[in-house]
Formats: C-alpha cells, structure tokens, sequence
C-alpha cells in the first residue's frame, strides 16, 4: 500500500478508516460545479480528465456497503442572494451570473453517478467556503462516532484545503481521498496535495480505503 504524506507517528490507515470512526465527506460535486451546468469549465474539464468522479462513485459504492456514512456537502444561493455576504472575490465573480447555483434549481443537484442515496446525508450552505461554517455537518458527524473525515470533491484550490483544515481545527483527523479530489490545473492540484494538504492529512486512493472496509 502506498500512502504519502504520512508521519511516521500517524496511525495506519486501516485505523484511520475503520467502521464506526469515519465517514466520507463529498465537497461540491455538482451539476453546477463540475457537471453538465458547469460554472467553470476548466475546472469541470480537469475532473474528467483526472477521473475524479468514476473513483468518487467507487469510493462511495464501498463505503455504504460498509455501513459508512456519506455526506455530500454542497453550495446554493437564493435568487436574491440573502444570507450571502459576498466577501469572497471569487464568488462575487460568479453571482455575475443570476442563475449561478441558485437554490432549487437542477444546478445544485448532486452529480447523478454519485447519489444523493436514501441513506446518504445532504448538507447545504449559502456561505463561506468551508462546509463546517453554519451547517449540521460537525453534529452529523458527531452522531456517526466518526473521529476521522475522508474527503473527497473539489478543489485543491479552496474548498478541499479549507475543508481539511477546518476539520483539523475541529479536532478531527482527516484521509484525502487522492484520486477523488482535483483542482485546476492538474498540475496545481498535485502541488497541493503535495506540500499542502500531506502535512495536515493521511493520503490515499478509493481503492486502498475500500480495500480496508471490504477486509472486515
């Protein structure tokens, strides 16, 4: 198996994504994100080519096979934009456009390949670019025993690195899912993953966490 990034005083993975002490924590992939409606392009382009959403479905696939919880945490806005601060240069450039993820609209919608199952939970947020800030997904957590967040989605730009430090401020410990995560370029991204996100995170494949859950 083969995991970078890891500190030697870090425990196995095996430990890391045992049943009962994680669960997996989708970030934005949308329709309006990543998918056929979506905002930026180059972003939804570099997902399909790095096969993002394929491993994500497997991932996901193994994990409720193995009783794991799914969490899929996504972005939406009001049509009048109420409850979004706009402090954020980046999304200020996309509520340019009025239908930008608006609330209610097929744009918000989970990637179809990827659910939302029945037993999956779904976390909506109107601000800031973390999926902890406002919403259910710590109690969520909380609730399932889950003392490790396995994170997959996009992008290595913004969400996933805010997505894993958040988690580690809520003392959480954190397993990227390498091969479900992206950003644009790809190149970047693997710069991310790299310097970045390996010192806060354990790093593996959809493939080696299952390989863990379909072992028990």
């Amino acid at each position: 198996m083969s995991v970078k990034g890891r500190a030697s005083s870090e425990p196995p993975l095996r430990e890391l994504v045992a049943r009962g002490r994680c669960a997996v924590v989708v970030m934005e992939l949308q329709r309006g994100v990543v998918g056929d409606l979506a905002c930026i392009p180059e972003l939804g382009k570099a997902v399909a080519e790095a096969g993002v959403i394929t491993q994500t479905a497997r991932l996901l696939r193994a994990a409720r096979a193995a009783g794991v919880r799914v969490i899929h945490c996504t972005a939406a806005f009001r049509r009048d934009r109420a409850g979004s601060p706009g402090n954020v240069p980046l999304v200020n450039v996309l509520l340019q456009n009025p239908d930008h993820l608006v609330v209610g609209t097929p744009a918000v919608e989970v990637l179809p390949e990827l659910g939302p199952e029945p037993e999956d939970l779904l976390s909506q947020r109107f601000h800031g670019m973390s999926p902890f800030a406002g919403t259910s997904l710590e109690p969520w957590l909380r609730s399932e025993g889950a003392t490790t967040v396995i994170a997959a989605g996009v992008s290595l730009n913004v969400g996933i690195t805010g997505l894993v430090i958040e988690a580690v401020n809520h003392c959480f410990r954190v397993v990227v899912a390498r091969d479900c995560v992206a950003g644009w370029p790809l190149e970047y991204g693997e710069l991310v993953l790299e310097k970045t996100i390996s010192q806060l995170a354990t790093l593996a494949t959809a493939e080696e966490i299952a390989a863990v859950w379909q072992a028990r």
